[in-house]
């Protein structure tokens, strides 16, 4: 599974759509025979909540950009930049773990 982060919504949209994975409704494709795309979008941590009542005590952190993940045996070379390797992904394919790209795994078994 590839992890991304990327700037904000519309710069993961324009990407997806030069990928072709964006139908002529403007719906994301979010699986096919190939891959598999989870827009998770804005990640929160932390946070705490009155059990009671559901009142915010402390706001959760916002962190910084629009996430998303991919599972297919390539991601798209456009979207090399935005690659995050992730040690605790929030959410995760059926178990799957985070990978590099195939080009460093290669250099890590050259070297």
């Amino acid at each position: 599974m590839y992890c991304f982060k990327f700037p904000d919504r519309e710069t993961f949209r324009s990407l997806a759509e030069a990928e072709g994975l964006i139908t002529d409704a403007g719906e994301l494709i979010t699986a096919s025979h190939a891959h598999s795309i989870d827009e998770i979008g804005i990640i929160t941590k932390g946070g705490e909540w009155d059990p009671e009542t559901g009142d915010v005590i402390t706001p959760p952190t916002v962190l910084d950009g629009w996430h998303v993940n991919l599972m297919a045996a390539d991601a798209p070379e456009a979207w090399d930049p935005y690659l995050c390797i992730v040690n605790h992904p929030v959410r995760v394919f059926a178990g799957g773990a985070t990978q590099a790209p195939a080009t460093d795994i290669l250099e890590a078994m050259v070297q």
